[in-house]
Order: structure tokens, then C-alpha cells, then sequence
């Protein structure tokens, strides 16, 4: 489906056939939906500056009551708050150490944001796990899988209370997962080595791809259990170059799937390369556009809807009930509404 512009705001269009792509920063997106955002309190996870979080945060706080920042080094999540702080002076930030990919950390972070007197409006879940060899927490996790699903998982269900208090007849909250379009370029989530992390078959990048699944496949399931009560989506803020992309074995998985040349350069012929404000825009999107409260669990593209570009092992319900069943089962506790 693509989305006119709506009479009232200046909203991002969806690239249509043979035009080129729209490519509005989150500013532009968060100003359009000021309305919506005023008055609202917002979690984003991994706020570091120079990233997707810390922009949409960024553009964020300048309209809402309250923006969560989270990160797990202090001293990194201290430069995040005084640089929003510099950049919009009347924002009202509060900071949360959160490192997902230990189960404990989660709920001591969890227990606090319990502790604040504010609901929570929206939960947006933006951390990534640094791509790389295989790793175990301290839990026996796979590290991608602890801090990419186990540990939003996780913080979600013990956030529900007060993102449950944050609904009225008028208002449904909110969950974004940070997805990619790169889901498509595995075979689905390995419920076995999730269950149980195999060194052996390991590979990073399949691993990345996998967690990116289980971003879709939690947010269709979380729309379905809550009947309502909480509207998830999931969606792939574009490519963005970041030094990140070229180290290890990334550049020369990037090349493989078309977005970096023979130079392991960005390559603009098979996918349109975005700004990090730009990626920013459909996380705001996301989290904001009233035009979608009645598609939860939808998946987003370009700051449009885009279930059709899902890849079939990423919107079976079936794969996201028995994705839902085993979290439960790893976190040892069920999420229920």
C-alpha cells in the first residue's frame, strides 16, 4: 500500500516505480508528527551518538514529556545525554544503563524504569550486537541472540505494566523493533542452536540475519496476544554506511548480497544508500504514525508499510508462536497480558 501525503502534514513518500526514492530525515518525520508525540514518554535502547538511536531519540525529544536514553557504558550514555541535551535545551532526558545480553541487567533496568512515576508510551528496541565470532553470555546464550531478541524480549515483557498504563480509549501503545531487510537472506530463525548455541555451525552474519527474523516474527506475535492493548511493528531503517560495515567478514557478506561494489564500497545499483537521519525517519515513523494504528505487527519500509517485501519465514504465525513459546521457555518465565 503507498500513502498519500495527508492534508494537514508534510509526510515521507514510499518510492513508487520507476521514480526515485524519497529519502526525508527524521526531523522532517518527527516534526509532521509533533502531535502524536507530545505528551508521550519514550525508551529508545543503544542511544550512542552518531547512530539510528541516538537521532530518533534526538528528534524525538523535542516534542515529548520524557526520552529513556540507554546504553551499557556509562561514560558513552553520558556524552549521549549531554549532546541531546546541548541540541535541544528544553528536552527532558533520563538516562538507563541496560546491557541486553545478560538476563539479570535487563530486569535490575527494567525494576528501574518500573520505579519511575511515568507510564511508558513507547518502547523502541534499536540495539545490535556488534556482529562477530561466536560468543556465549553469562546466561549460555549466543551473544547476537541475547542482545538482538532474548534480552528486548525479555525487557518488554517486564515493561508491559507500564506500557499498559499508558493506553486509553483514545491511545494504543507502542513497541518498534529495529529489523532489517537482510532477514531475507537467511533461512529463518534455528530454533534448535537458539535453544541450544552451537559453535560449530556459527557463521556472524547468518546469525545477524537470524535475530533480524526474530525482530519481525516477536512484533506480529505481540500485536496478536496483547488483542489490542499494544500495537508492535518491526521494520528496516535502510543501509547506512558506518565503519562498522567493514570490518571482519561484513564486507564481504555486504558485496554478497549486492550492496557493496567489487571495491567494497557502497553500491547504490541494487539498494538505495541512506543518511543515518534518513534511517532514523522510519523508526519515528514507526512509533508515531497514527495512518498504521490499525496494522499491528506490520513491517516497515522507506516510512511506509511494506508486509509484502517479508520474507515468507519471517511472517509465518507459526514460526511466531513457536518463536514466542521458546523465548518464554529461555527466559524461564511466561509473557503474558
Amino acid at each position: 500500500m503507498i500513502f498519500g501525503i495527508m492534508q494537514h502534514q508534510k509526510l515521507p513518500r514510499r518510492r513508487i516505480q520507476g521514480e526515485p526514492f524519497y529519502h526525508h530525515p527524521a526531523e522532517e518525520v518527527a516534526t509532521a508528527f509533533s502531535n502524536e508525540i507530545r505528551r508521550k514518554n519514550v525508551l529508545v535502547t543503544d542511544t550512542s551518538v552518531g547512530g539510528i538511536g541516538f537521532e530518533a531519540a534526538r528528534v524525538i525529544a523535542k516534542y515529548a514529556n520524557l526520552v529513556i536514553i540507554t546504553g551499557h557504558n556509562a561514560d558513552r550514555l553520558k556524552i549521549a545525554e549531554d549532546t541531546l541535551k546541548k541540541e535541544v535545551p528544553s528536552a527532558n532526558i533520563r538516562k538507563l544503563i541496560l546491557d541486553l545480553s545478560s538476563l539479570a541487567a535487563v530486569r535490575n533496568a527494567a525494576a528501574e524504569v518500573n520505579a519511575f512515576p511515568e507510564p511508558l508510551h513507547v518502547l523502541i528496541h534499536n540495539a545490535a550486537s556488534v556482529i562477530g565470532p561466536f560468543k556465549l553470555t553469562a546466561d549460555n546464550i549466543e551473544n547476537q541472540a541475547a542482545t538482538n531478541h532474548i534480552g528486548p524480549f525479555l525487557l518488554t515483557k517486564l515493561l508491559c505494566p507500564k506500557l499498559l498504563a499508558s493506553g486509553t480509549g483514545q491511545y494504543v501503545p507502542r513497541v518498534v523493533f529495529v529489523s532489517a531487510k537482510g532477514h531475507m537472506f537467511c533461512e529463518g530463525v534455528n530454533f534448535d542452536t537458539l535453544e541450544r548455541p552451537d559453535p560449530e555451525s556459527h557463521e556472524g552474519m547468518n546469525a545477524y540475519f537470524q535475530t533480524k527474523v526474530a525482530n519481525i516474527l516477536t512484533g506480529i506475535e505481540l500485536s496478536k496476544r496483547s488483542k489490542g492493548k499494544i500495537n508492535a511493528y518491526s521494520l528496516h531503517p535502510g543501509f547506512i554506511d558506518t565503519n562498522l560495515l567493514h570490518k571482519g567478514d561484513i564486507p564481504a557478506a555486504l558485496k554478497k548480497m549486492g550492496a557493496f561494489d567489487a571495491d567494497e564500497r557502497p553500491s547504490n545499483e541494487t539498494y538505495a544508500w541512506k543518511t543515518i537521519p534518513q534511517g532514523a525517519a522510519t523508526t519515528v515513523t514507526a512509533a508515531f504514525d497514527p495512518r498504521i494504528n490499525d496494522k499491528p505487527g506490520s513491517y516497515l519500509d522507506d516510512c511506509v508499510v511494506a508486509n509484502e517485501t517479508v520474507a515468507p519465514h519471517a511472517s509465518d504465525p507459526g514460526n511466531a508462536e513457536r518463536l514466542w513459546t521458546l523465548t518464554e521457555k529461555i527466559i524461564g518465565e511466561p509473557f503474558t497480558f
